[in-house]
């Protein structure tokens, strides 16, 4: 019987020795933050056992907000911990040829992601605050680990035997800031000074532009044949551009494509390219949020582009995790089919053919 990496009683229990809460001690938060994740993964409060709380402090919606974004950065740094710890994935910095002091962005990938002739698993998620790792940092917060990072994802492409690339198209400038801020339990305001320079990094300073460099280094250049998108939300669009600049390239590596409720816009991207549209109607499949029972088909009256069917949930937060088996059995049979008419149209010796060869020389 094989182990099932998502569940909570093995990768879960193996983070235990990682702590939300070691990255929290010794800030000057550490009273205020008194949070760590249990061993199902969820976020529960050190002393009352319960979920988080974000009007911590009453009618005070600033001095909430920064705690809650001083709480994403610790969750940020903890999910890096354990997609390198626990997936054993290794951190890549780009532009691969970045000065020492320039900014540089990352992504995660497993040990043999570029050397190995097994499918290849990339893992492109929506548009928001959150980094390499996430499918959604507030269903972190309130539904824990399990259904906000991809670590369910990466562990079952693992177990596969499929190497992964996990992108990090968010992280898109390098903040350069002087900042003060000091929570106080008291009932009196937040006060903090602020000033705050971006600075774009190179290659990386859209999703689009980071996901583009990861393809054109990487992907691309990898012994994988057979490689797979899983793209969440705004990541379904940013595919969707990849496939228009990178056409051919794309089509002859990617074998299928999961969208998870993709914002991608066939028509206006592709500009009615009928090839491409084949192509994605053929090779992609979308989940989406809805109230029908786990791929059921959903019709969509002005959107024509990939079959479609329901999540399994209504609730855009959890559609990744609903959906993850369903999407790894779609894989599975994309790449079977996609191998047993590799092997139709392949050229079969036979004695006569191989008489002819022996004649010629």
């Amino acid at each position: 019987m094989m182990t099932d990496f998502t569940g909570e009683h093995t990768w879960l229990q193996m983070q235990h020795e990682l702590s939300l809460r070691k990255l929290i001690e010794g800030s000057e938060y550490q009273e205020d933050l008194k949070y760590d994740f249990n061993i199902k993964g969820e976020l529960r409060h050190l002393d009352t056992n319960e979920s988080f709380v974000f009007n911590y402090y009453k009618s005070r919606f600033e001095q909430n907000h920064k705690r809650y974004e001083v709480l994403g950065h610790f969750i940020t740094q903890y999910v890096y911990e354990l997609l390198e710890r626990v997936c054993m994935l290794q951190k890549v910095y780009i532009p691969t040829d970045a000065t020492e002091d320039e900014p540089r962005s990352f992504f995660f990938m497993s040990k043999n992601a570029l050397t190995s002739s097994s499918s290849l698993i990339i893992l492109l998620q929506d548009r928001g605050v959150f980094c390499a790792g996430q499918w959604g940092q507030k269903t972190i917060v309130s539904d824990g680990l399990r259904h906000g990072t991809q670590i369910p994802f990466i562990k079952m492409a693992l177990q596969s035997h499929w190497e992964v690339i996990v992108l990090n198209p968010n992280d898109n400038f390098a903040d350069l800031k002087t900042e003060k801020h000091h929570f106080s339990t008291r009932e009196e305001a937040v006060t903090f000074t602020q000033s705050v320079w971006w600075i774009p990094k190179r290659g990386s300073s859209s999703p689009e532009e980071h996901t583009m460099y990861v393809w054109d280094h990487f992907i691309s250049k990898s012994a994988a044949k057979n490689v797979a998108f899983i793209a969440h939300g705004y990541g379904g669009l940013v595919f969707v551009d990849l496939l228009v600049q990178r056409t051919c390239e794309v089509m002859n590596k990617v074998f299928s494509v999961a969208f998870i409720d993709s914002v991608h816009n066939i028509q206006h991207q592709t500009r009615n390219n009928p090839q491409i549209q084949e192509w994605i109607l053929k090779c992609c499949r979308e989940w989406v949020s809805n109230s029908k029972p786990l791929n059921k088909t959903v019709n969509f009256l002005l959107r024509t582009n990939c079959p479609t069917v329901s999540a399994g949930t209504e609730k855009c937060g959890l559609a990744p995790s609903c959906c993850l088996h369903a999407i790894f059995k779609y894989l599975k049979s994309s790449l079977k089919a996609k191998t047993i008419t590799a092997f139709r149209h392949s050229p079969i010796a036979t004695r006569s053919s191989t008489k002819k060869k022996r004649a010629n020389k």
